[in-house]
């Protein structure tokens, strides 16, 4: 647990606060005064103040505890403070409590309501972190990896023995291998398995909500920040943090992202304390972050941070043992969520979904199988409902220029995109993975085409 931060001028009184709460297994830290207090704090991570109301300026008002308050308030503290006066006022004790105090004590103190009140305002504190963590996460659900190939056995028995540690761990792969459920699999393998498993999608995040997203804010850091709000570093504090597509962290963000990864320490965002977050660190990409750093879009230094172990996940075309056993399973799944129970897969299908190159991987079969569950008149699923575009014939692909319609680059790009929403029933997510576009630049190009998706022919 963080240390308690005790404030008085009086030696003799700080040290009768720490042997009372040492006896607590609490560890101190002792100030003289707010001065060197708001120095300790902004160098630390202190998790209750026990403050004195009255210093050097007089020896009654408490004014110069008032103001501390005042300055914890500007600053955005959310430490809780129990304030200790000589003198019984409880016009004092109402301002101190107004002014953001949790509790107060009066000295001379009984040690065991002194005790009593630490401990009371510290479970309360936990209590109310731990209620604003559940509320800002989404469990993952536990499943089973599905991996018969002796490629991906490989893969598992590598990823299992990186899980025992807490080593970063990067993995690549191309859109839709399940790079995401690698990563929960691991979490699931790992010491912290009983902890929290955060997730958050690098590219889905506006530049300007970085921050935010993964530091928290302080309620008036900006315009909209109309309450607290728990970063992900703090939410996933003990456990693990999934960072998605991190090849799209914009680069002057990098660096903030390099301190918190080396360090493990950040500010919330309108908050000039600094705090810790003891995360273990999982990263996913598709894209070549050697060629990223050779063209300047990526620091080299973020990349020895993220890949002391990197992970590879081969694209379904090469493991097709695992596609018909893949198919099975997904077929369940879709069937359950669709109440159509019962649904097998016919021997033209097998084969046709065995011969299918699956260019977008897993999510691809997902897609299709998903698709032939609703679509489907009968319970045995035929090749006809799978509605596979097979890769053209060689004699097709050496046709001549002369042959090929010529359009404009904006016109192709624009059918490529209806085509791929076509091919995912409008999922705009699957599209632009398949494209190998990001939610936000898929998103960019529909409105640049003017796309109505409600229109579309899917």
């Amino acid at each position: 647990m963080d240390p308690i931060l005790v404030i008085d001028d009086q030696a003799d009184v700080r040290m009768a606060a720490i042997v009372a709460l040492n006896q607590l297994g609490l560890q101190c830290i002792e100030a003289q005064g707010p001065e060197q207090a708001l120095d300790i704090i902004n160098s630390n991570t202190i998790s209750l103040i026990l403050l004195d109301m009255n210093f050097r300026l007089d020896t009654t008002s408490g004014d110069e505890g008032l103001r501390f308050l005042k300055q914890l308030q500007s600053l955005g503290s959310t430490i809780p403070v129990i304030v200790m006066t000589a003198w019984a006022s409880v016009d004092v004790a109402v301002k101190a409590m107004q002014l953001g105090a949790a509790d107060f004590v009066e000295k001379p103190w009984n040690n065991l309501r002194l005790t009593s009140v630490v401990q009371q305002q510290l479970t309360l504190k936990k209590s109310n972190h731990d209620n604003a963590c559940l509320k800002a996460l989404n469990l993952p659900k536990k499943t089973d990896y599905i991996a018969n190939s002796a490629v991906m056995q490989q893969l598992l028995t590598r990823a299992k023995r990186a899980a025992k540690t807490d080593a970063s761990i990067l993995i690549t792969g191309e859109n839709g291998t399940g790079k995401s459920l690698l990563a929960n699999y691991i979490h699931q393998h790992s010491n912290r398995c009983e902890q929290r498993y955060v997730s958050v999608n690098i590219g889905a995040i506006a530049p300007s909500l970085f921050e935010s997203e993964l530091f928290g804010h302080k309620k008036g850091a900006f315009t909209d920040a109309k309450e607290d709000r728990l970063g992900r570093f703090e939410i996933a504090n003990g456990g693990t943090l999934f960072l998605d597509e991190i090849a799209t962290l914009p680069l002057e963000l990098q660096s903030k992202m390099l301190r918190v990864l080396e360090s493990q320490e950040f500010e919330v965002l309108g908050s000039s304390q600094t705090q810790t977050a003891d995360v273990r660190i999982i990263a996913a990409t598709n894209a070549e972050l050697a060629k990223a750093i050779e063209a300047g879009e990526f620091r080299r230094d973020l990349l020895f941070r993220l890949n002391t172990i990197e992970l590879h996940i081969p694209p379904l075309r090469e493991r097709p043992e695992d596609i018909i056993e893949l198919a099975h399973h997904l077929l369940a799944t879709h069937s359950k969520k669709y109440q159509r129970e019962g649904m097998s897969l016919s021997a033209s299908a097998t084969k046709a979904l065995t011969n299918y190159t699956w260019p977008g991987n897993v999510r691809e079969l997902s897609h299709c199988i998903e698709r032939a569950v609703i679509m489907s008149d009968n319970d045995n699923i035929d090749a006809s409902d799978l509605i596979l575009e097979q890769p053209s014939s060689d004699a097709s692909n050496t046709a001549t220029s002369e042959s090929l319609p010529l359009l404009p680059l904006e016109e192709l790009e624009k059918q490529m995109i209806q085509k791929a929403l076509a091919q995912f029933n409008g999922n705009v997510v699957a599209a632009g993975e398949f494209l190998g576009l990001s939610k936000s630049a898929i998103y960019r190009r529909i409105d640049k085409h003017q796309l109505d998706l409600k229109e579309a022919d899917f």
